[in-house]
């Protein structure tokens, strides 16, 4: 079986992020989009909350799982069987980015490969942090998210800036 994982926080998934699903998902009998919880980082979304957004993003594609990891990727890899990362980039930023992470996953794991995945262009400039940030100053980002990502982050901006006011 041909399987993969898809690694990332997603807080919260975009249509850049579905769109390298999109790509891949025929490539593997499994996909797994995997979401990191990591107790150090602050999300706007709590686990449960990004693993629901992203079920819901991912119905399209019947091989697509969604699952939660928290330490290293490469143990993640080992213990599910997975022996190939996809990574989405952007720009020459995130692959110079994600290049460091693939060799030292490499390191860590010499079975495990990464698949570099181009974003189409349309989303080469999408990013979670981009998307929360324009949200929370009022912008309308229904052209980057799913509808019911774009409604928690309406909902999550308005409860955040109540609170700093």
């Amino acid at each position: 079986m041909r399987k993969a994982v898809y690694p990332g926080t997603f807080d919260p998934i975009t249509l850049g992020h579905v769109d390298v699903i999109a790509q891949v998902a025929p490539l593997f009998d499994e996909l797994v989009v995997a979401v990191l919880h990591n107790p150090s980082k602050r999300p706007w979304f709590d686990l449960d909350e990004r693993l629901d957004m992203i079920r819901e993003a991912v119905l399209p594609y019947p091989h697509v799982r969604v699952d939660a990891f928290s330490g290293l990727l490469v143990d993640y890899c080992r213990s599910s069987g997975i022996e190939c990362v996809v990574r989405g980039v952007r720009n020459h930023v995130d692959l110079q980015n994600e290049m460091a992470m693939a060799q030292m996953n490499r390191a860590l794991y010499a079975d495990l490969v990464t698949l570099f995945v181009p974003t189409s262009p349309e989303w080469s400039f999408v990013s979670s942090s981009l998307v929360k940030d324009v949200a929370m100053h009022g912008g309308d980002v229904s052209r980057f998210v799913t509808p019911r990502v774009a409604d928690a982050l309406a909902a999550r901006a308005g409860g955040l800036a109540n609170r700093h006011v």
